[in-house]
């Protein structure tokens, strides 16, 4: 059982740069691939980013080259760095967790590749 709660939603004007994080129990983080999603006010919720046990990276189109997943294990800690924040990003953020594939995901990872998921944290951004 993999246990998430994120933290860092909050607001934020256009331009500016918020780093969310995901604190994660349960599970050995080494052996997790992990995402991050959002749903933006009256929309699905989408795909961000995905983070595998390399380390190796994957981004939506939208959000490439402004937002950065990291994770640090030893804090059993997964985060996202968001600079240049645009309106558009306004959404609530959702960190997830996949534990079936150990960890090896190479691509940008969908919502129902996802088992486990924290409460959500909202980012509000304004002009």
């Amino acid at each position: 059982q993999v246990e998430l709660a994120e933290a860092g939603g909050g607001s934020v004007q256009a331009g500016g740069s918020k780093r969310l994080s995901c604190k994660v129990s349960g599970y050995d983080m080494s052996s997790i691939c992990f995402g991050w999603f959002r749903r933006p006010p009256g929309k699905a919720r989408e795909a961000v980013a995905t983070i595998n046990k390399y380390e190796n990276t994957y981004y939506a189109g939208s959000v490439k080259g402004r937002f950065t997943i990291s994770k640090d294990n030893g804090k059993n800690t997964l985060y996202l760095q968001m600079d240049s924040l645009e309106l558009e990003d306004t959404a609530m953020y959702y960190c997830a967790a996949a534990v079936s594939w150990g960890g090896h995901c190479y691509e940008l990872q969908q919502e129902g590749d996802f088992r486990y998921w924290g409460q959500g944290t909202q980012v509000t951004v304004s002009s």
